[in-house]
């Protein structure tokens, strides 16, 4: 399938920080279709789709670098915990209530990532605006090592 040839490729090819940037898309656009599929009835997809989420999150939690992401490692470790209890909660139990929640904390945790992950020239008007999560305080902060992907 050529959805998966060019996921391949980018994999191959991405920076550290864009491979956690693809893993929480990957875990999103995951989530997204265990929602669609809880909503028609197809177990079968759901459960998929659901352990391809969990498989995300925990490559993520894999890649945390314990040694010297410090607090914030400590803490991402714990979410994706979290995140994982309440994936197999929904499944378990056919409710969209934690998969709506999962879905809007990796997208919160994915916006952080991506504002961190740019380049300092976007960097100043990001932080003055408050649009975006300030990209600079993340990497002066010991959390620009937290996974060891990171650069």
């Amino acid at each position: 399938m050529w959805k998966d040839a060019y996921l391949e490729s980018r994999v191959l090819s991405a920076s550290p920080m864009e491979l956690i940037c693809i893993l929480y898309q990957y875990a999103i656009d995951s989530v997204q279709s265990a929602r669609r599929h809880l909503a028609a009835g197809d177990i079968v997809a759901r459960s998929r789709a659901i352990c391809q989420a969990i498989g995300a999150i925990s490559e993520l939690d894999g890649s945390l670098n314990h040694a010297e992401g410090g607090a914030i490692s400590r803490n991402l470790g714990e979410l994706y915990q979290y995140l994982r209890q309440r994936l197999t909660e929904a499944n378990m139990r056919q409710t969209d209530a934690p998969l709506a929640e999962v879905e809007s904390l990796l997208t919160t945790l994915a916006q952080a990532w991506k504002a961190a992950s740019l380049p300092p020239a976007h960097e100043s008007s990001a932080m003055y605006s408050g649009a975006e999560f300030p990209a600079a305080a993340w990497r002066d902060s010991d959390g620009g090592s937290a996974h060891r992907w990171s650069a």
